[in-house]
């Protein structure tokens, strides 16, 4: 038998079943801020970035389920004039039913999620309208707030980065 005072003043007495349901609530509670977090995290990817370095390309990258895509929306056309950017298809593709889609508004990047424990975007697949393969893919935002886009064959350190910069209008 457990000893429990009557009274005792200043004192909140919980039953222990009551202390049960209270440690639940504060763990709920604490997940449900914790996953917020990471979804935050998560979408710092989300919105239009252009190519750091030339200014040669905008992509937008966007969310589908818990997917992170991304589709050309601008790009530098200046190396042929006779070709306007909206002119163009892309005839690379391996694929010859896929060669007569425009690059502009082109899937460019998909099934990209974000690890939280390492920080970065994984497992996603990027495609080079300009050799027509097909890439592996990872990305993170780095200090200065680049987005560091590196497609890889099999692993990381057979690959190439691309840094972005956040577009704003």
């Amino acid at each position: 038998r457990r000893f429990v005072p009557r009274s005792v003043p200043g004192v909140l007495i919980i039953k222990r079943f009551d202390m049960w349901k209270c440690m639940l609530l504060i763990s709920l509670l604490k997940s449900y801020s914790v996953n917020d977090g990471i979804a935050d995290k998560a979408d710092l990817i989300l919105g239009r970035w252009i190519t750091a370095e030339r200014n040669s390309l905008i992509v937008d990258v966007y969310k589908t389920n818990n997917e992170y895509k991304a589709r050309i929306v601008w790009f530098n056309d200046r190396d042929d004039k006779s070709r306007p950017m909206d002119t163009r298809y892309d005839i690379k593709n391996p694929d010859r039913r896929l060669q007569n889609r425009k690059l502009i508004g082109m899937d460019v990047m998909e099934g990209l999620k974000f690890n939280d424990i390492e920080k970065e975007w994984q497992s996603g697949k990027i495609y080079d309208a300009l050799s027509g393969k097909t890439w592996d893919v990872k990305a993170n935002i780095n200090k200065e707030g680049l987005l560091c886009v590196r497609g890889y064959w099999h692993l990381p350190i057979f690959g190439k980065t691309m840094k972005f910069k956040k577009y704003k209008l």
